[in-house]
């Protein structure tokens, strides 16, 4: 049968009908465990009631009356936003790369007013912040920019977890306004960079006037054990991103700005015609009480570190399993060879994972996921790993 769907994805062979938890069922009504949350989107599983209920509530009374006129459900969620964060304001868009687009338009913005012509962003090697013209430009990786060329001009790229790096750019470039920075790389590697990395930035972008811009779309909302990833360095970013995780599923992205930051866009700089509506704040404002009331952000850090202790158990002794390494339920297993036919051979067990720089495992699970299925997870995943390893890799 043709198919008329765009082939700009390389689709598993599976559909899947519905979902309960850290489960998906397929059309067959086989269960999978899900241990990548739709790519650390369903922190609360699948089919959270709590959720559910705030999409039918909103639904039954309004979805959508566009930025024209004042949304109470959207000024609820900045608020609530703001004071998790500590930023200042918050605009409201569909996506994480929408979200990254804003702190672009921001920080090229911000750079005008300096009265600098051309203004530059830092940006990382190994870095993904989203496929539009823009966040595809500042991305760290050729492969996925083959093909799109010209690509935006105005983002000077160094390596990931180098200071010094960052400070040899300002100094040779004096049109850089701002750096642009994952927390943790996800799409990279799952790459955790030195414990005081962000606080390095932090004051360095302070010493040369430049705007400290993180990208928390992957790491945003719980996932590595604080409400946002820059919270475990104690110190504020100037804009933040988020996206992902915030509507549980419903697409929405926020892009926060403090300070300086946050009095850059005026009426008419930048918009979105579905950005913020009726249904996705109340979506998000469901997802933000529903991680309160059940403990989950703290609950992160100890399952998390429960599943990298189980897995460095597990593997012990496996001489191709380079590395393990995670922040709360940020998970990477790095194996020494290309290991992406592993998510194949999980799937046939009954087992949702994701392979990212092709040879790290990237676990991303719900953070409601209990002790039962920790222990499918790992020794299901442990089993198939010694497997793989266990026969050369062909190149």
């Amino acid at each position: 049968m043709t198919s008329h769907i765009m082939p700009t994805y390389g689709r598993l062979p599976i559909t899947f009908e519905r979902g309960e938890g850290a489960w998906l069922f397929d059309q067959n009504n086989n269960r999978y465990l899900d241990a990548v949350s739709g790519i650390a989107v369903c922190s609360l599983g699948h089919a959270h009631p709590a959720v559910h209920q705030a999409i039918c509530k909103q639904s039954e009374k309004l979805l959508h009356t566009s930025n024209l006129y004042g949304i109470a459900v959207q000024e609820q969620l900045a608020d609530k936003l703001a004071e998790k964060s500590g930023m200042d304001n918050v605009f409201f868009c569909n996506s994480g790369a929408e979200a990254n687009e804003a702190a672009i338009k921001l920080a090229r913005k911000y750079g005008h007013e300096q009265g600098i012509e051309n203004p530059a962003i830092i940006v990382m090697e190994k870095s993904f912040h989203g496929r539009t013209l823009a966040t595809l430009s500042a991305t760290g990786n050729a492969k996925i920019q083959q093909g799109f060329a010209p690509l935006v001009e105005g983002f000077i790229r160094v390596p990931y977890n180098d200071v010094n790096a960052i400070e040899q750019a300002v100094e040779l470039h004096k049109n850089v306004v701002a750096v642009l920075v994952e927390p943790i790389q996800g799409e990279g590697g799952v790459n955790i960079p030195a414990a005081d990395y962000l606080n390095q930035i932090r004051s360095l972008c302070d010493q040369h006037n430049l705007l400290m811009m993180l990208d928390e779309i992957q790491t945003g909302v719980g996932r590595t054990g604080k409400f946002l990833a820059f919270q475990h360095n104690g110190i504020l970013p100037d804009v933040c991103t988020l996206a992902k995780a915030l509507g549980n599923g419903v697409p929405i992205g926020a892009c926060l700005a403090r300070g300086k930051a946050a009095k850059i866009f005026t009426a008419g700089n930048h918009g979105s015609t579905f950005g913020g509506n009726p249904l996705a704040c109340s979506a998000a404002l469901a997802v933000l009480a529903t991680l309160d009331a059940e403990n989950l952000i703290e609950q992160a850090t100890q399952k998390g570190d429960a599943i990298c202790s189980a897995f460095k158990d597990r593997l012990q002794g496996n001489a191709h399993v380079v590395d393990i390494r995670h922040k709360g339920m940020m998970i990477g297993i790095e194996l020494d060879s290309p290991c992406t036919e592993l998510v194949h051979a999980a799937l046939q067990n009954n087992l949702l994972i994701n392979v990212t720089s092709e040879k790290t495992i990237r676990l991303l699970p719900p953070l409601i996921i209990n002790q039962q299925q920790i222990a499918q997870l790992v020794e299901t995943l442990s089993t198939l790993i010694h497997k793989h390893t266990d026969t050369p890799y062909e190149s």
